[in-house]
């Protein structure tokens, strides 16, 4: 049952105190604690609270708690006869003297937050990088940048390993394919995807791939490139699986000297160089390369990496005579 609403002279007495106002007035200003009204105002807290009670019983303000703190705003749903009432006694204090010192007062207090702020950026700048990382991790900007892909993308992993890249990629899109021909990383990727319900996990050579034409709008190759011997063959099977205008990620090393990868991990090629990737992805039937070198992780003992863009060519359609 809705509660009878209360007459317009019932609100008048509300507002027949002029503290609250000018609490009400600075409510609207901004939104402020208990500690920054009476602060504001020079009011003892004491004061502040009881008036404000008030205000909160009659729906005059709402408030939040945050941590140890309440924040308190002027109610941003008045009634019509408040929202009137109100209207005539902000404009009749508007130019007071009073309500002229809260307002500059008030600005003080928001200030001296953003005087605390720029204090502790300013102490912390040096270290920001490690604290931020410490606090939520080495790339919690990347994560969150996933953010920004189309949720309608029906995404290849290609290569995926142990599939850390598709359990990123999962939350942000339609469908995610993780492929690898190990089938001892697709164990640990299936016990990692388990928990997707638009992840599918399939055994599967990057130069045969067990998905169907046409059935990607992203592929993505992550590292595994440098382990293939024929890099053109893939890239065709790669664009086979595209649609239309589909683009593929390829991210690799960048040319290196480390010969023992062969022996140890069987790498094939030591990097790629954008020339020769160019010629492979025009051959496979992409365009619009766009190879850009990544930063250098400074604890990383790896080679350095580069991520590479392209755009899916459609085949033309073969004529029969």
């Amino acid at each position: 049952m809705t509660a009878p609403r209360l007459a317009i002279h019932d609100h008048m007495v509300e507002l027949a105190d002029t503290t609250r106002c000018r609490l009400l007035a600075a409510l609207e200003r901004q939104e402020l604690t208990v500690g920054e009204l009476a602060s504001a105002l020079q009011l003892p807290q004491s004061t502040v609270s009881r008036h404000l009670r008030i205000l909160a019983d009659q729906a005059w303000i709402s408030s939040r708690a945050e941590g140890a703190s309440r924040w308190y705003r002027r109610h941003p749903l008045l009634d019509t006869d408040m929202l009137g009432l109100w209207e005539l006694v902000r404009s009749a204090m508007a130019t007071s003297p009073g309500v002229l010192q809260d307002a500059a007062r008030i600005d003080a207090v928001v200030a001296a937050r953003r005087t605390g702020t720029q204090a502790f950026f300013a102490t912390a700048s040096a270290a920001w990088d490690a604290l931020r990382t410490e606090m939520f991790g080495a790339r919690a900007d990347l994560a969150a940048a996933l953010a920004l892909l189309d949720p309608a993308l029906v995404v290849g992993d290609l290569g995926c390993g142990t599939g850390v890249l598709s359990a990123a990629l999962a939350p942000h899109v339609a469908q995610v394919h993780a492929v690898d021909a190990s089938s001892a990383m697709l164990a640990a990727a299936s016990g990692r995807l388990a928990a997707f319900g638009n992840v599918t996990v399939t055994e599967g050579a990057l130069e045969a791939l067990p998905l169907p034409d046409a059935s990607l709008d992203v592929a993505v190759l992550m590292l595994v490139l440098h382990h293939v011997a024929d890099p053109v063959r893939a890239l065709r099977e790669v664009h086979r699986v595209l649609r239309p205008a589909g683009r593929l990620l390829v991210t690799d090393m960048r040319p290196h000297t480390h010969e023992r990868y062969r022996e140890t991990m069987g790498h094939v090629w030591l990097g790629f160089a954008p020339e020769a990737l160019g010629t492979w992805l025009r051959e496979a039937g992409f365009e619009g390369m766009h190879y850009v070198p990544l930063p250098v992780d400074p604890a990383a003992t790896g080679p350095a990496l580069f991520s590479c863009t392209a755009t899916m060519v459609p085949m033309p359609a073969l004529v029969v005579a």
